[in-house]
């Protein structure tokens, strides 16, 4: 026997607290033996739970010609084949199963509920026992023949409540962990608002006024009115300045050779094409000869992501060449714009908004032309500094909490 179990329990089998039955799959070629008023349930409909929706019906001539079985309201179903070995359900109505699935349809001095939670805490030794091939698969006979500890009725009705109560616990643990992301993924995005309103930091006023530190650099400079005009986004410190976007600030969009010059593992006078994917968990590396690589970036450098599902997401450069799928941030004057402070101008509101604009119409990126009416707001060098600062020990508090929360 597996293990030692009280003296009022027995050890017993699957076959002998059960009635055990596997399906069948009708002809596919016969139309007439699909979409009648019998539900007809397959592996990928089990839940792990109550199963109160099966999409696909059969007909009673599908039942009597094909070896599909109905079973009753209550039965206790497991997956055998594939990737759903041990996975479960209980019917809520009667239904027949396709011949990947087994259903346990009467109960021998067993409750309906003990059975599914051992089933439940079998499902890795079901699986071991399916083999590592490509279609991994238990029998019906592996089932009956499982050893199973039996206690008595009572007793497995208190196992089962004690099962759900920290079953609850754990539900309410995890739910509990989803808001706190949810608010974690929240407080930063206020963190950020409050950065590009200047409400982040307090302003210095021996900080040099940003419009000064402008007219300095550029003298042809023209602000934005931040006072008289109604267009402007919001009101902003006294210290900063509406710019416009493309005063003080470029993009380049990228480019690549064709792909016959793409090359999997590094060469002599080649250099790393980065792509949006590399920046993400499953980077691909691929490598172009370098007299060919006509954008390329510093490690630091700013790059926006152009097209599609990746529009508006935002990455530090690696050194190499880039795509055109992305685009490199380039600043007009030196000594003007925190870089980590553009970065999170281009995550925030008045970044991601316009790019909600820009992909509401026909064309399916963007270019510097877009951002014409675009504005950044521009606090002094020395505030911005603070900000990002600011913004960066309260992120990595967030992080610290975020990690914890995976573990």
């Amino acid at each position: 026997m597996p293990f030692e179990i009280p003296d009022n329990w027995v050890w017993t089998t699957l076959g002998e607290v059960g009635t055990w039955q596997s399906g069948g799959t009708p002809s596919r070629s016969n139309k007439s033996y699909y979409g009648g008023n019998i539900p007809w349930l397959k592996t990928g409909d089990l839940n792990d739970g109550l199963i109160s929706d099966i999409p696909e019906s059969i007909t009673e001539e599908a039942v009597a010609s094909s070896s599909a079985k109905i079973n009753p309201t209550g039965s206790v179903l497991i997956a055998m084949y594939g990737a759903t070995i041990g996975k479960l359900g209980i019917l809520t109505f009667p239904a027949t199963t396709n011949q990947a699935c087994c259903a346990c349809i009467e109960f021998n001095a067993i409750t309906q509920l003990y059975l599914f939670y051992f089933l439940l805490s079998q499902r890795s030794t079901f699986i071991s026992k399916g083999g590592g091939g490509a279609q991994p698969n238990i029998s019906k006979e592996i089932i009956v023949n499982t050893f199973i500890p039996l206690p008595p009725l009572s007793e497995q009705q208190r196992i089962i409540m004690e099962i759900e109560k920290w079953f609850a616990l754990i539900d309410q643990i995890e739910q509990g962990r989803a808001d706190l992301q949810t608010t974690i993924k929240q407080t930063k995005n206020k963190i950020l608002d409050l950065a590009i309103h200047g409400k982040l930091v307090p302003q210095d006023m021996n900080d040099e006024p940003a419009i000064e530190q402008l007219k300095r650099i550029n003298p042809d400079f023209i602000p934005c009115d931040n006072r008289h005009s109604g267009k402007l986004p919001y009101k902003i410190p006294k210290t900063w300045v509406w710019c416009s976007h493309n005063s003080i600030l470029d993009i380049s969009g990228g480019s690549q050779p064709a792909k016959s010059y793409f090359e999997t593992i590094p060469k002599p006078n080649c250099i790393r094409l980065y792509q949006i994917r590399d920046y993400g968990e499953s980077p691909v590396p691929v490598y172009i000869p370098i007299n060919l690589a006509s954008k390329q970036t510093k490690k630091g450098d700013i790059l926006l992501a152009r097209y599609g599902g990746s529009l508006g997401k935002v990455f530090y450069a690696e050194q190499g060449a880039y795509n055109v799928a992305m685009a490199k941030v380039i600043f007009k004057f030196e000594n003007l714009i925190y870089k980590e402070f553009a970065y999170y101008y281009y995550l925030s509101d008045l970044y991601q908004g316009k790019l909600k604009e820009i992909s509401r119409t026909a064309q399916t990126g963007f270019n510097i032309t877009d951002f014409n009416d675009m504005y950044f707001p521009l606090p002094p060098i020395n505030e911005q500094q603070r900000i990002v600062q600011k913004m960066e020990k309260l992120f990595s508090s967030l992080d610290d909490i975020q990690k914890n929360l995976e573990v």
